[in-house]
């Protein structure tokens, strides 16, 4: 037991500082290049291969994960990102759109090996049955690592302001080197290694409920980034004028507030007796719930109210309600998924939420670019209420 919570801690501080650099080097890009004179639409393909490989990465993750450890993944996933934050470092001149998108292609790979390691350790780490248990090491894990994601925000755009672009990529590349160094000391090998090599057409998932759990998972993911990667962002600075600190510091803090929110989910749903978590019930309740506010804040601004207000209010509701969507997903997928199956399910899963992610990101500087935030908001209400359709075919976990 001591055992498995030393190493689940060693997987969350790896996570964590993985997790900040992540945050960091998003707004340091988008911030930055908005500045050199790139347009929304510009913005939005330089995460298109982050976006897209992380697809890829986690369909191919999960299977290398059961071949060769969870815990290699997981450091294989953070040099790649050390690689990645240097590769940014060059002069002007070499920052293409094509450099900056291959570039953000290993980022986009580093982010989803890291994230699906950490993951599906959690489901072996957990080994004792209990689903109560689980529920709440995957909310603190998730959780936790939204709040510092929001940190990495805060992070990035402040060491554009005080360091400039390159010296504050150097630092973040530096600080996870280190980080690197020390879990690969701390971890024991093998974690999530199946006894019997898996094939590659294993990665499909053959579960129903988590095909349909993963189908949910693209739309609600892309309702967010939808409106959050580019559109809000932008909007912020351009039309409200806020500065990069203010910009940073606000997106910063509803991360951060998002993630504490995920870490308290298994307080704030209800759970059904005998140490079982949520099911496909709870999953429909709070899905349908967050359809209201993007339309809400959509319909706000076309009536003329005081934007600052409206998106702040709005983007608080949005964030109490999308985080406990997103806590009640993390679990379900590892409460679905057999032990020796996790880090491929996980993988399958995660590739699902990587392509809602993509798709929301180019709807994201398309729609800006062509109907403002308002049309933004409609496009993720529409994501919203595809995710609620599909999570009708949600079982409760002793159906499933």
């Amino acid at each position: 037991m001591l055992q498995s919570i030393r190493n689940y801690l060693v997987v969350t501080g790896g996570y964590w500082a993985f997790t900040v650099t992540d945050g960091a080097i998003r707004m340091l890009v988008v911030l930055y290049f908005h500045q050199l004179g790139y347009s929304p639409f510009e913005v939005a393909m330089l995460f298109l291969f982050y976006e897209f490989f992380g697809i890829v990465t986690n369909l191919v993750g999960g299977w290398l994960g059961a071949r060769i450890g969870l815990n290699l993944t997981m450091h294989i996933g953070m040099m790649m990102q050390v690689v990645a934050l240097a590769a940014l470092t060059v002069p002007d001149a070499w920052l293409s759109v094509p450099y900056v998108m291959a570039a953000q292609a290993l980022s986009g790979i580093a982010k989803d090996l890291n994230k699906m390691s950490a993951k599906a350790s959690v489901k072996v780490m957990a080994d004792d049955g209990s689903q109560s248990k689980l529920f709440r090491w995957v909310a603190v894990l998730t959780g936790s690592k939204n709040a510092l994601k929001g940190a990495g925000f805060f992070a990035g755009a402040a060491l554009l302001e005080w360091l400039g672009f390159r010296s504050a990529l150097g630092l973040l590349a530096g600080m996870l080197f280190v980080v690197l160094v020390i879990t690969a000391i701390m971890l024991p090998s093998g974690v999530g290694k199946m006894k019997s090599k898996p094939k590659f057409t294993q990665v499909f998932s053959r579960v129903e409920a988590i095909n349909w759990l993963s189908a949910a998972r693209f739309f609600l993911f892309g309702s967010r980034d939808i409106w959050f990667v580019v559109g809000l962002p932008v909007f912020l600075y351009e039309v409200l004028g806020w500065s990069f600190i203010e910009v940073g510091s606000f997106l910063a803090l509803w991360v951060i507030g998002y993630g504490f929110v995920q870490a308290s989910a298994p307080r704030l749903v209800k759970r059904s007796h005998h140490g079982q978590g949520p099911g496909g019930d709870t999953a429909r309740f709070w899905v349908f719930l967050l359809a209201l506010f993007p339309a809400g804040i959509a319909l706000g601004l076309q009536y003329g109210w005081p934007a600052d207000a409206v998106l702040i209010i709005g983007l608080i509701l949005f964030g109490i309600v999308f985080a406990i969507n997103s806590a009640v997903h993390s679990y379900l997928i590892l409460a679905y998924s057999d032990h020796d199956k996790v880090a491929m399910n996980v993988g399958f899963y995660y590739m699902a939420n990587a392509g809602g992610r993509l798709v929301g990101t180019m709807i994201s500087g398309w729609a800006y670019q062509t109907q403002g935030l308002v049309g933004c908001l409609w496009w993720s209400t529409a994501f919203v209420l595809l995710a609620a359709l599909l999570s009708f075919r949600l079982p409760d976990l002793k159906e499933a």
